[in-house]
């Protein structure tokens, strides 16, 4: 994995982690961790560490954690795997909302 792979795989991480601590409700923390899991797997275990987001606004974190899932194409991820990362993210959303 390329340094840029890397730190693009790193801020994805690290916003859908921030995403599932600032949930509202358990089951969206838990569809945000399987986004976790599924990015994980999808690098077969080859994780940079995440880091701390100091923001709480729910749509600026999910506004970013997209747009870093969607970079993932421009380092070698398959486009289909990416589709289905950003359709489990959206549903995580959709628990999140009141």
């Amino acid at each position: 994995m390329l340094l840029a792979h890397a730190v693009t795989l790193a801020e994805a991480r690290s916003y859908v982690a921030a995403l599932a601590d600032n949930a509202r409700t358990f089951d969206a923390s838990t569809e945000y961790e399987q986004v976790l899991l599924e990015l994980d797997s999808i690098h077969g275990g080859q994780v940079p560490p995440i880091t701390e987001v100091a923001l709480d606004k729910r749509d600026v974190l999910h506004t970013v954690a997209e747009a870093a899932i969607e970079e993932l194409i421009d380092h070698g991820v398959d486009g289909l795997l990416i589709e289905l990362l950003l359709a489990r993210l959206e549903d995580a959303r959709a628990l999140d909302r009141p």
